[in-house]
């Protein structure tokens, strides 16, 4: 009711207020400020339970790392929608126990079974050796890997783990250490056998046989890897098969490519097949054909094929040297190329030493001659001359063409046996280094420039490498 005693039914409806000013002097009220009005009720959206759960599975799924992740936080919400807390899933699965019952050899194996069957038949390998450097000699230490072949304690490695070394120390899986004596050694393969002594029951590896490898086979290898990350086990698969390698010696090599890493301190353990079977020796000892600049290479290994190395292994442990191989009883040298071209001489390689009653001295051969061929191949280097050699048998006999003084000569000569543990190359390359420089004639030093005696003298000793060749002396019949 307003004061007329009339009723309305808004009292504000459709009224418009004039907002003026007033005197303090005007003694009429002010109007009254209205009441805002009321908003208009907005609609309510229905909410659908369906799409509203989709959204969130894919915000989830945005969020996380996958769908296992936006499945937990779909359920997190489902069923603590109505908690103020945080929940933080974790799953977990039960370990699968390894199944050591497969080393066999005949059924496939996965990584984890190779390293729990095998890992306790590797060990690491560090060694002592003496370096000279110039008037200075000190003490120099090494690292590599090997493989216990059989349970009474004999071990194979790369030779060059093991080279020039005076102490060798072998560390089982379970860290105790015990000292190794060398059995024998191939520097041509690049292999060595050692030994542990007093020691029995020692778990040893499987055999397998390289030539059924093929590529994009699964492999791996357990080693030193740096010669401080013992035991660590690296895999990938067979990359190539009859790979050609040319080693940091210059010695060329039959490998096994693999993209398995094969680091220094790698170098002598097994190369496991798909089947826990070793099917080759690691190696890295590979120089790019002589660039330093390999360790940058990645996803490119190599290992010796275990078919390669077998039988020279098991004479080494049976008989202490190489059966059937075959040996020449001389000493050669390379001759440099200026040498060679000065006096024109034909390329071979020249013979230094002739063993007293070897082979090659029933054959005729004497010092100094220049060997240009063996058998049907011609000689050109000293490396390619014991692969050549290397591909007979001892007891084969076979032509030798020399050259000597300026005439070409036919020898028929039958190869010797190597019989010495010792002698792995057969044909010794003599080395350059202080020293023992040639008996230089009329007491002139060598200065190392060419790997020849000069004169017929004896004079000093000195100089840092072979004294110069005399080639009238060699002419007339030295």
């Amino acid at each position: 009711m307003d004061d007329q005693g009339n009723q309305n039914q808004n009292p504000y409806e459709n009224t418009t207020y004039h907002y003026s000013y007033v005197s303090p002097y005007d003694q009429q009220p002010a109007a009254p400020t209205p009441p805002p009005a009321p908003e208009p009720p907005k609609k309510t959206k229905k909410k659908h339970p369906v799409l509203r759960t989709i959204a969130l599975v894919l915000v989830c799924a945005l969020v996380g790392t996958g769908s296992g992740f936006g499945g937990a936080a779909l359920f997190n919400y489902l069923n603590h929608r109505g908690g103020s807390g945080t929940t933080i899933y974790q799953n977990t699965t039960d370990p699968q126990p390894v199944d050591v019952s497969k080393i066999e050899g005949l059924t496939p194996m996965s990584l984890s079974e190779i390293n729990a069957a095998y890992a306790d038949a590797c060990v690491c390998i560090t060694v002592r050796s003496k370096v000279q450097q110039g008037y200075y000699t000190y003490d120099a230490s090494g690292a590599g890997s090997g493989f216990i072949l059989s349970e009474d304690g004999y071990i194979v490695t790369n030779y060059h783990v093991i080279e020039g070394a005076y102490e060798i120390m072998v560390t089982l899986n379970n860290g105790e250490s015990y000292p190794a004596s060398v059995v024998g050694y191939e520097e041509l393969n690049d292999v060595a056998v050692l030994k542990l002594d007093g020691i029995t029951g020692l778990k040893h590896v499987v055999l397998g046989d390289s030539d059924d490898l093929v590529v994009g086979e699964t492999v791996c290898t357990i080693g030193n890897a740096l010669g401080t990350l013992s035991f660590s086990l690296t895999s990938g698969t067979v990359s190539a098969t009859g790979r050609s390698i040319t080693m940091s010696d210059g010695t060329v090599m039959n490998m096994i490519q693999t993209n398995c890493t094969i680091n220094a301190g790698n170098s002598g353990g097994p190369l496991f097949d798909s089947y826990g079977r070793v099917c080759g020796i690691t190696s890295a000892k590979y120089s790019n054909n002589g660039d330093s600049s390999n360790a940058s290479i990645e996803g490119i290994g190599f290992a010796i094929p275990i078919n390669d190395v077998a039988t020279i292994i098991t004479d080494y442990i049976e008989h202490g040297y190489v059966t059937g191989r075959p040996d020449m009883g001389i000493t050669v040298s390379i001759i440099e190329d200026d040498v060679r071209e000065m006096y024109g001489w034909p390329a071979g390689v020249l013979v230094r030493e002739v063993n007293q009653g070897s082979c090659s001295e029933k054959a005729g051969l004497r010092r100094n001659d220049i060997i240009t061929k063996l058998g049907d191949t011609e000689i050109t280097g000293v490396q390619q001359m014991v692969s050549v050699k290397n591909h007979y048998r001892a007891g084969d006999t076979v032509d030798v063409e020399v050259w000597r003084a300026g005439e070409t000569i036919t020898l028929q000569l039958t190869f010797d046996e190597q019989t010495s543990a010792d002698n792995n190359t057969a044909t010794q390359v003599p080395s350059s280094g202080s020293g023992n420089s040639g008996n230089s004639g009329n007491g002139n030093s060598g200065n190392g420039q060419y790997p020849f005696d000069y004169g017929n003298g004896n004079g000093s000793d000195e100089g840092d490498g072979y004294g110069y060749f005399d080639p009238w002396s060699w002419f007339f019949g030295r």
